[in-house]
């Protein structure tokens, strides 16, 4: 499966007429390993041999190449995780306190039930939804 992901990776890059260098590379690696979307203190605490700026630069090459999309928590830091299609789908939980994010799957009549909104949402507005986002907001286990 890794295979996968950088072969898909690398096609994306190439047709955003970007490298897929041996940095982004290992930030694929880093957070296709992450329970979690993560903050870039945290990657650069994975691999230090990755000078911040690059890390900061890279990340918004590999956003804009769809390989990782950015998660806002409560606080100013922005964390990073695979582009869904390159993952399983899955929602977050947002701590409003500490700004934690954690990956949640919906169970799947939650699921259903979004479908189903989007369709209602299609046929009354004529906008055709190609996927959503639910991010519950609220205190994680610590906080609370």
């Amino acid at each position: 499966m890794r295979d996968d992901l950088h072969h898909t990776a690398a096609g994306r890059l190439k047709d955003a007429k970007q490298r897929y260098t041996e940095n982004r590379r290992a930030l694929v690696d880093i957070l296709a390993a992450a329970a979690r979307p993560v903050p870039v203190d945290d990657i650069l605490e994975q691999d230090r041999s990755l000078p911040q700026s690059s890390v900061y630069r890279n990340l918004a090459v590999l956003e804009q190449a769809r390989v990782v999309r950015r998660v806002h928590g409560s606080d100013e830091f922005a964390r990073y995780e695979l582009a869904e299609d390159l993952s399983e789908h899955h929602h977050h939980l947002v701590c409003s306190n500490c700004g934690k994010v954690e990956d949640f799957e919906a169970p799947p009549g939650l699921e259903r039930t979004v479908r189903n909104v989007m369709d209602v949402a299609e046929r009354a507005e004529g906008f055709y939804a190609n996927g959503h986002r639910l991010d519950l907001i609220g205190l994680c286990r610590d906080c609370a």
